[in-house]
């Protein structure tokens, strides 16, 4: 006999997938060595030149390419298998990086080497970022996409939580140029998944006849600005990213060189950041969202806001490290709830042009935020930590007297 009372089945989960669970163990590796070059990155800055200010520009340098290019990027995803697209840039990031490894460990880098490198990054951002989120929708069921999100997130803030400490170590012990020669060699895991899965993929819609290029990107732009909630989420996190993305790498990289003193300092406090944006991330993919997702961001933005200014007021690594880790699970339940919206909102033969505008909103104007913070920095490390954070206060309070916003659901 029956019951009526039988639980129901459970639902699938995302690793049962073999495309996904490849990624997912390949992308692992992968950011594990990228906190290797983000450690060794702006540490070599600074024993080049001992500037903050340089720094920012080298970072800037990654940016703007990334930031000019996004939207056009999302375009071509949407017309080229985001495959092809991931594996070009996998390969270019392994090449540069190795080529700057080589250059360390024979002792001839330069500055501009590095801006090279940077500017290379920027490239392959533009397009790969776009291409992931547009390929996820595709591996996974619609209602899995919470779930599939957070598990790359988590992995991403993993990495940031277990990789920058032992960069450090690494660093000091080996040599700034393994850290690179790590780095290069992690690409490898990714490469492998990437080019194993399916060549195939539906059918984008067709290009209207006698539109060019450009009318695919304003396509995405205005697709994205004719829906309300879309425009005002976008808004919101646009502001808040630009107050906060240049404190955190170059702020945090400034605070361990010229008042702890030492590398692992860096990897300490990132690692702090990126542990707390792993609990939000599991609690968000658990969770699954799906209502009052508009007062959810102008809270988490006010949090993120409030612990960068309080980073300012602070003087030991330990409150610090406190503070970024509560300010980081705000952030990390918020870009879960954040992607998984629009990924379910938008429709698949737009989806890599509406991404590029998120991802646009996200990290493109991070070419502003480097400099800034790295010329406030050079005035005083504290001021900038609190001016960025209480305007990125000031944002989000002028933001939540949107109706649009708080009504997202």
């Amino acid at each position: 006999m029956t019951s009526i009372d039988a639980a129901p089945p459970r639902p699938r989960s995302v690793f049962a997938n073999t495309h996904f669970r490849n990624m997912w163990l390949g992308a692992a590796v992968s950011a594990l060595g990228d906190q290797f070059y983000l450690v060794a990155l702006p540490w070599l800055v600074l024993q080049l030149t001992g500037s903050n200010l340089a720094v920012g520009t080298v970072l800037m340098c990654a940016a703007i390419p990334r930031a000019v290019l996004m939207l056009g990027g999302g375009a071509v995803s949407d017309r080229v298998a985001p495959r092809r697209i991931m594996l070009t840039t996998a390969s270019t990031r392994t090449i540069f990086v190795g080529a700057v490894g080589v250059l360390a460990w024979l002792h001839v880098v330069q500055l501009w080497h590095l801006y090279i490198l940077a500017f290379a990054f920027g490239v392959a951002d533009a397009f790969g970022l776009p291409a992931f989120q547009s390929l996820l929708p595709q591996l996974v069921e619609r209602e899995q996409l919470p779930s599939a999100n957070a598990a790359f997130q988590g992995l991403y803030q993993i990495a940031m939580m277990l990789g920058p400490a032992p960069a450090g170590i690494a660093i000091k012990a080996f040599g700034i140029a393994w850290a690179f020669f790590i780095d290069s060699f992690s690409f490898l895991f990714v490469l492998a998944p990437i080019y194993g899965l399916p060549r195939t993929r539906p059918a984008p819609k067709p290009r209207a006849e006698g539109k060019h290029f450009g009318h695919d990107i304003l396509e995405g732009l205005h697709y994205v600005w004719r829906d309300p909630a879309m425009r005002a989420l976008l808004i919101i996190m646009t502001g808040v990213n630009l107050c906060i993305s240049g404190p955190i790498i170059v702020g945090l990289a400034a605070l361990a060189k010229f008042r702890f003193g030492s590398p692992t300092a860096f990897g300490v406090l990132i690692s702090a950041w990126s542990g707390g944006a792993l609990l939000g991330s599991i609690v968000a993919g658990a969770r699954k969202q799906r209502t009052h997702r508009g007062w959810t961001m102008i809270v988490a933005s006010g949090i993120v806001a409030l612990g960068i200014a309080a980073i300012g007021v602070l003087h030991t690594e330990l409150t610090m490290a406190a503070v970024l880790a509560a300010s980081g699970v705000a952030g990390g339940y918020n870009n879960i709830v954040l992607i998984s919206w629009f990924q379910q909102r938008v429709e698949h033969e737009l989806m890599g042009r509406v991404m590029s505008v998120l991802m646009f909103g996200w990290v493109g104007l991070m070419p502003v935020s480097y400099p800034i913070a790295g010329a406030l920095a050079q005035w005083s490390i504290s001021g900038m930590f609190l001016i960025s954070g209480l305007t990125a206060v000031a944002i989000t309070a002028l933001c939540a007297l949107s109706g649009d916003l708080r009504r997202v659901e």
